[in-house]
Formats: structure tokens, C-alpha cells, sequence
């Protein structure tokens, strides 16, 4: 028993051997010294914090689908394309041309003026007779976002040459006059064109709210003029005007921005319509003033002799 318990006192008198450390167990593992393993875990710590980027081709419906919504928020409230279906506007629009018409202004109050080339839905009655061509998936898909002029929508083009509360006419051989004053269109006529032999009209006042729009090329423009007899009376209301065109963007060759002509900002044009329209308050204003005067020398007098 002696020697048992010698041999049990001479285990524990052995050193026992410890664990090691967490640290120590991890480094043996890694076979890698404790020194650098702070770089590995920074660097370790990177990678993860910084994402894969996604392939080019996960990424790219997102990017078509938000150059769809984009195209058709411009098409709707800022820029439209339009294609010139006809030579009405010659020789300041050719058969074929690709205009940008303006949108957004309208969208802040912005109506038609004297001068400005429109774009404008069908009133009823314009283009009957006129058979619209039948698109294609891809072309209907483009003209539903913007990219390509709309083939079914009836729409027309034009320059506005009377506003409301103008008074317009034309007679055989003579010139447009708005407000009385006459309309120097050489610049922007068809060569060739009288300004309305082929239909005189008026003088008449166009109504409120309204717009009175003749093409380019006179004789060969069914404008203002040849619907009179329709509700409107040849007038277009503002709320059909889609927007004014301001460039021609296509053909590149035929680039130009459509201003408006100077004889639409000569002295008095406005001037003589805000005389005519405030002529009725003048009149009415100076035979009140004697009437007034008269009862208030009435009224006096009777004081008096009182």
C-alpha cells in the first residue's frame, strides 16, 4: 500500500498539463504568429463590409425600366416628338419633319400667342376625311413613351395668328390685320401665297379662351378659315392646344428653332386690342360722369333753397 500511495503522490507531483489558451489553440491552427492575425482580421472585416457588385446584366432591366418611366414622364409633362403629316406649314415645315413641342409650360398657366407654330387636337370635325395609318406593336410602343410621333392621335399643326378678344380679318387682296393693325408675313408665308384669296373672312372677334390658327401655306392650309360653320367657328379652345413646337429636331440638316416672326411684337398690336375690348367701359364711363354731376348739382340746389 506504501508503494501505491508513493506512486499516487508522484502523479500529482508531475506537472499537469494545461490547456492552452484560445488564442494560442487559434494561432497553432492558422500555423500563422499572433502578430498577424490583427492584419487578417481587418482585412477579413474589409471583404465583407464591401457588397459583390451585381453583373451587368441583373442590373439591366432596372436601368431600361427606369429609362422607360423617365422617357414617359418626359413625353407627358415636358417634351413631345411630333411628325409633320403634311405641306400646310411649308415653307417653315416640310412633309416629314420631326418637331419637339413643348409641354410643361401650359402645365403652370402658359397659353397660346400671336406667332407661336401649335400643336393642337382635332375640335371635331377637322380632319375627318383624313384616314390615320395603322402602327405597328413596336411603333405604338415608342409613341406610347415619347421616342416616336403618335400615328393615331389626330393632331394638327399651325400658327396661331389671333388670341382671344382679337379681332381678325382678311380681305381679297389685302393683308391679315389683328386689332386693326396689319400682319407683314413675308417672312414666314409660302412663296407664291396671297395671305387669304383663296378664303377672305371676317372682321371677327374671337372669343375668350379661344384661338384663331391659319397654316403657313395658305393655299393649301384647311385652317381656321374653312371650318366656320363648326361649333367654335373655325376657333380652337386652348385647352386642345398640346404644346407649343419649338424645334425642329429631324431631318439634322433642317436643325432650326421655330421663334416667333417680329410682326407679331410690333408697337400696338396689344394695345389696339385693350382699347377695343375696354372701348364699351370708356363709353359707359363717360356717360355716367355728366349724370353724376348733374344729380350731385341737383341734390345741392335743393339743399340750398331748403
Amino acid at each position: 500500500m506504501g508503494d501505491l500511495a508513493v506512486g499516487a503522490r508522484s502523479e500529482r507531483d508531475e506537472p499537469e498539463e494545461r490547456p492552452e489558451s484560445p488564442a494560442a489553440v487559434s494561432d497553432d491552427v492558422r500555423g500563422e504568429d499572433p502578430s498577424s492575425s490583427d492584419s487578417n482580421d481587418n482585412s477579413s472585416g474589409d471583404s465583407a463590409g464591401r457588397k459583390k457588385p451585381r453583373s451587368f446584366w441583373k442590373e439591366l432591366p432596372l436601368l431600361i425600366g427606369i429609362a422607360l418611366v423617365l422617357a414617359l414622364l418626359i413625353k407627358t409633362f415636358l417634351v413631345q416628338a411630333f411628325s409633320i403629316p403634311s405641306d400646310s406649314m411649308q415653307n417653315t415645315l416640310q412633309r416629314g419633319d420631326r418637331v419637339l413641342v413643348d409641354k410643361l409650360t401650359p402645365w403652370f398657366g402658359s397659353e397660346p400667342e400671336r406667332g407661336e407654330v401649335v400643336v393642337f387636337h382635332d375640335p371635331g370635325g377637322w380632319l375627318e376625311t383624313t384616314e390615320a395609318p395603322d402602327p405597328n406593336v413596336v411603333q405604338k410602343f415608342l409613341s406610347f413613351i415619347g421616342l416616336m410621333p403618335s400615328a393615331e392621335e389626330k393632331d394638327l399643326i399651325k400658327r396661331v395668328i389671333a388670341v382671344g378678344g382679337d379681332t381678325v380679318e382678311c380681305k381679297k387682296n389685302g393683308p391679315v390685320k389683328v386689332n386693326g393693325k396689319v400682319l407683314d408675313e413675308k417672312s414666314y408665308i409660302f412663296p407664291g401665297d396671297t395671305p387669304c384669296n383663296d378664303e377672305p373672312f371676317g372682321p371677327l372677334k374671337v372669343p375668350d379662351g379661344r384661338i384663331w390658327v391659319m397654316g403657313d401655306h395658305r393655299q393649301n392650309s384647311l385652317d381656321s378659315r374653312y371650318h366656320q360653320e363648326l361649333p367654335g367657328h373655325g376657333t380652337v379652345a386652348n385647352d386642345e392646344v398640346v404644346g407649343r413646337a419649338v424645334v425642329v429636331a429631324w431631318p439634322v440638316n433642317r436643325w432650326a428653332a421655330l421663334s416667333v416672326p417680329a410682326t407679331f411684337d410690333q408697337q400696338g398690336l396689344n394695345a389696339a386690342g385693350v382699347a377695343m375690348t375696354a372701348a364699351p367701359g370708356a363709353l359707359g364711363l363717360a356717360g355716367a360722369v355728366p349724370l353724376v354731376l348733374w344729380r350731385r348739382r341737383r341734390l345741392t340746389g335743393g339743399r340750398t333753397a331748403g
